[in-house]
């Protein structure tokens, strides 16, 4: 007995020998018992930490001191403190860690680019991730983005469906599109890109409303969409088949897998996925011309790290993309023997390469990274519009072109973490080269853009309660630009700097109540955007945006303020949010449909009137058990110009239409999300999406333009999912629903050769059956 009591003499009297030298050892589990590998553990105001194993084992030193704290932390579990005592050396320690199933304490990047818990972030960050996808059943990036607040995406086209997405009210153009935070996204992936981005290839995708130039450059003005894809986190695969039956008419099949493989040292890692996907096209109202086009898609990607050492981690992505899609009439035959055809195949190619350094104390990071993006398009945007003679048959002909695409960035950060407070600075290079040609219609878009910028932030939390940041960027940009389109010629030569400031701050009123409020500056460059990228038609004629003259560089100032109350109790999650936002445009780029050139119809990008966008998100998050969760949010918005609009052009004035409300953009959007699981096994999915009315142009036969105020929509969702354990390793799922349920579809499509095919709003698809095969070792 008496060696005991010795020891715990030494131990209360000589505390700093003791803990100097000693160790903890414990396992991580879950709720049902079960191992979590690769939580993470570190002890609070220290540099000592360490991951648990695939066991979910860990051995850690512990730091000098009588009192030491536990931060333990996994993706998809709360994080948890725990006081580490002497009596914990005694025996192994066995922490339970608690399901997120509201997923606000995982990490993100996209708040300040460097790893962050949600509820520390000082700006709103939304996440979409696989078990969204998966009650929504998406097989495509450009299926999911709705069930966000102030998200919303639209499809601008029926004959090749051109798609983008809306945040806070603000066109596609005004938001960055990031590929694991790099912005290789460009003008031209904009146009059809977000259909070609399985689910299949996404971790999870970051959504950051309101400006974010101070952090990413230009066109992040109304915020920032981060596709996160998928890293090899422990040894699994899986195979899916999803089959759909789209208005009781056309199929959309869909094949995908995905498999990963890492050491039992977690130093090396890989995984797989790739998609297949064939879609028949859709005619909605049998007039032989379709509404959603017929797709073929093929993706196949890899992602990897190596660690040399646990201060250094490689990391390589890798992406390759084939996609066609066509719509419009008699899809079996050569294009330039239809009345209209828009056909387009695209290969697109993505890697990137990190690396990053942290240094001996892991208060420092250094981060080396370089990404770049290919693409190839074939394309035809033409038609005989209704007419048949021979001459016409070679005018149509002269409509098929080609595009090349070329980005890159590459850019260095250093962060370094002092004991409450973070600084990061970083530069990086970004360009584009892109050139777009239809020789038949003297079209060219020649443009070349170079851009250097710097940035800096300091994150300061003064108290425990309170976190600032204050940041900026400089950006050099360099724009070189030829458009051509028939007799007309149009060149750009810019150089200009950027200052973009951010204010940001997070103030914990009390423990569960958070208020953020912020302040950026945006900009978008004058050059050619992805509806420039884009070619439709109205009464028989092709439309071709043209960049005007003297544009100025459009400017934006936005405020954010929010309020965030998350209080658990006992078993039951909840999250509530409320969200104002307003954002003030200078020089805004619009178009104005003005002139009819040979038979062409040209929309001209000018400076419009200055502009605002303002309004309120909502968001509630409860769970009240690990049996159920509900999400719901919605936005109430005004997007005006200071003054009427010029929107179309005639010489007749009286026919001249202008508008002061900005166009596309209803006032009233929302989603709902409730799953509810039973057991492990069984599943239940129900998802909505609302769109309100909104003003919606339409133009007759390229002569006549009226401004319509569109019906309002509810798309309802039903999924049902099971899972059958075919043996410990090895699980089947099978999965069946119905989309938009009550057919909440647009009933006033433009009819014949000579439509509108601009004339589109409302859901993507008609009630649409659903059934899909999953087998694999997966979660």
């Amino acid at each position: 007995m008496r060696i005991p009591y010795l020891w715990l003499f030494i131990a209360l009297f000589f505390p700093t020998h003791i803990f100097a030298q000693s160790f903890i050892k414990g396992t991580i589990i879950d709720s049902k018992s079960q191992p979590i590998a690769n939580a993470s553990l570190r002890f609070e105001k220290t540099t000592l930490g360490t991951s648990s194993k695939e066991t979910g084992n860990f051995e850690l030193q512990i730091p000098v001191g009588t009192k030491s704290i536990l931060q333990i932390s996994a993706v998809g579990f709360l994080p948890q403190k725990r006081e580490i005592t002497i009596s914990d050396l005694e025996q192994p320690l066995q922490i339970q860690l608690m399901e997120d199933h509201l997923n606000l304490n995982e990490v993100v990047i996209s708040a300040t680019r460097n790893r962050v818990n949600r509820r520390e972030a000082p700006v709103i960050v939304n996440v979409l991730s696989p078990k969204l996808f998966a009650a929504t059943q998406s097989v495509a990036m450009s299926e999911t983005l709705n069930y966000q607040p102030g998200v919303r995406i639209e499809t601008n086209c029926q004959n090749c469906g051109f798609t983008q997405v809306r945040l806070n009210g603000l066109e596609g153009a005004y938001s960055q599109i990031l590929i694991n935070s790099r912005s290789i996204f460009s003008a031209l992936n904009s146009v059809y890109g977000l259909d070609q981005i399985p689910t299949s290839m996404i971790e999870r995708i970051e959504v950051v409303r309101s400006g974010g130039s101070a952090l990413f450059g230009a066109n992040a003005i109304a915020g920032t969409i981060n596709i996160i894809t998928k890293d090899p986190i422990e040894n699994d695969w899986s195979i899916k088949s999803t089959n759909s039956l789209i208005g009781g008419r056309a199929w959309d099949n869909t094949v995908d897998f995905n498999t990963s493989l890492v050491n039992e040292d977690l130093m090396s890692g890989v995984t797989f996925y790739g998609m297949n996907r064939n879609r028949q096209a859709f005619d909605a109202n049998r007039d032989g011309f379709s509404e959603i086009t017929k797709l073929r898609n093929t993706t196949f990607g890899a992602k990897a790290f190596y660690k040399t050492s646990e201060n250094n981690k490689i990391t390589f992505d890798f992406s390759t993309l084939n996609e066609f899609r066509r719509g419009g009439d008699q899809l079996e035959k050569a294009p330039h023997f239809t009345d209209i055809t828009e056909q387009i195949e695209t290969n697109s190619y993505i890697a990137g390469l990190t690396y990053d350094h942290y240094f001996k104390d892991f208060n420092s990071k250094l981060s080396l990274y370089s990404s770049v993006q290919k693409s190839n398009r074939n394309s035809y945007y033409g038609g005989l519009g209704g007419e048949r003679t021979a001459l016409d048959s070679v005018t149509a002909a002269n409509a098929y072109g080609t595009t090349s695409d070329f980005s890159s960035s590459s850019g260095v950060q250093y962060t370094h973490n002092f004991e409450r407070d973070v600084l990061t600075v970083g530069a990086e290079f970004t360009s584009n080269n892109t050139a777009d040609k239809i020789p038949g219609y003297e079209r060219l878009i020649d443009q070349k853009t170079k851009n250097i910028g710097s940035y800096a932030q300091y994150e300061w939390k003064p108290t425990d309660a309170l976190k600032t940041l204050i940041g900026a960027r400089y950006d050099y940009s360099i724009i070189d630009g030829t458009y051509n389109l028939g007799l007309i010629k149009r060149n750009s030569k810019l150089s200009f700097g950027t200052f973009s400031p951010r204010l940001t701050v997070l103030y914990d009123i009390i423990e569960n109540l958070q208020f953020r409020g912020g302040y950026a500056r945006g900009f978008r460059a004058p050059q050619a955007f992805n509806e420039d990228m884009h070619v439709s038609s109205i009464g028989g004629q092709q439309v071709f945006v043209l960049m005007g003259e003297n544009l100025k560089t459009e400017y934006s100032n936005a405020y954010t303020g929010s309020f965030n109350y998350s209080k658990s109790f006992g078993n039951v999650q909840t999250s509530f949010l409320v969200e104002g936002f307003y954002t003030q445009l200078q020089n805004p780029f619009t178009t104005v449909l003005s002139s009819d050139e040979d038979g062409l119809l040209i929309q001209e990008m000018q400076n419009g009137e200055n502009g605002k966008v303002y309004g309120t998100n909502v968001e509630i998050n409860i769970a009240p058990s690990d049996k159920w969760t509900f999400q719901a949010g919605g936005t109430i918005q005004r997007s005006r110009y200071k003054s009427p609009q010029l929107i179309f052009e005639t010489e007749d004035p009286a026919a001249t239409v202008s508008s002061k409300q900005m166009l596309r953009s209803p006032n009233t959007y929302g989603f709902l999300t409730a799953n509810w699981k039973p057991t492990s096994k069984l599943a239940a999915d129900l998802t909505s999406v609302y769109t309100g009315s909104m003003l919606a142009p339409h133009i007759f036969k390229g002569e006549r333009m009226e401004l319509k105020n569109t019906p309002q929509f509810l798309e309802v969702n039903l999924r049902l999912g099971y899972t059958f354990s075919l043996r410990k390793e090895y699980s089947l799922e099978l999965s069946g629903g119905v989309q938009n349920i009550f057919n909440a579809y647009q009933k006033d499509f433009d009819r014949g050769p000579l439509r509108d095919s601009d004339y589109i709003y409302g859901p993507s698809r008609p009630r649409t059956y659903t059934l899909s095969v999953k087998i694999g070792h997966f979660h």
